[in-house]
């Protein structure tokens, strides 16, 4: 008798311990840091769009100017002037001419009696009208049909469009050459015009490459 008393006490402590258990069980699963089934989290992800380019130049012409710091250390300054609207053809005017500037340069070594210069000249126009005034200077530079001297040289773009020249003249006996490179950016205009008896391509082309970033 006593013996199945205590069988049956050893029993009712095992089954109150599975009962322990398995509520245990059951409170660790309910307090699961998991979501609950159904339940959606939404994570926002905020997108910087990239600030769309300004079509016309934002800054004024003077700031586009070359510096004597653009040039080799041999140059100096000859002239720099904010252009007058009086001073621009009336073809220009009609086009919408903005603003201007104007600077130039020059190198001289007496004992070789060698002289270059280097001006550029910018100018500001409406979107709409400063593809004519490239069409214009464009046809300017245009040389006679039987020139020998004057010729298209390759170039690198600048800005949107470009195009530049190279004329030789023959002055007492001195052998002048020019190059010339215009172009368009935006809505601004540049011509850019080196000149001497020593003329150095790729130092107009580092130039024009420098004046074209300017533009902004």
């Amino acid at each position: 008798m006593v013996y199945d008393m205590e069988r049956r006490y050893r029993s009712y402590i095992l089954l109150a311990l599975l009962t322990c258990l398995i509520t245990a069980s059951a409170g660790c699963l309910t307090g699961s840091s998991g979501p609950a089934p159904g339940d959606t989290t939404t994570i926002t992800v905020t997108r910087t769009a990239p600030t769309p380019e300004s079509p016309v130049a934002t800054i004024p012409a003077a700031d586009m100017a070359l510096q004597l710091t653009d040039l080799p250390s041999d140059y100096v300054i000859r002239d720099r002037t904010a252009s007058a609207y009086g001073g621009i053809d009336k073809i220009y005017q009609d086009l919408g001419w903005r603003q201007g500037y104007r600077a130039s340069f020059y190198r001289l070594d007496k004992d070789r009696d060698d002289t270059t210069g280097i001006v550029q000249e910018i100018d500001v126009y409406p979107p709409d009208t400063v593809n004519e005034v490239y069409a214009l200077e464009k046809e300017a530079l245009l040389p006679p049909d039987d020139s020998t001297t004057d010729y298209q040289v390759p170039f690198p773009q600048q800005g949107d469009r470009s195009i530049a020249w190279r004329e030789t003249r023959t002055v007492d006996r001195t052998t002048i050459v020019t190059y010339t490179v215009i172009f368009t950016k935006k809505n601004v205009y540049e011509k850019i015009s080196m000149t001497g008896t020593t003329t150095d391509y790729e130092v107009l082309r580092d130039v024009a490459q420098r004046a074209a970033g300017k533009i902004r």
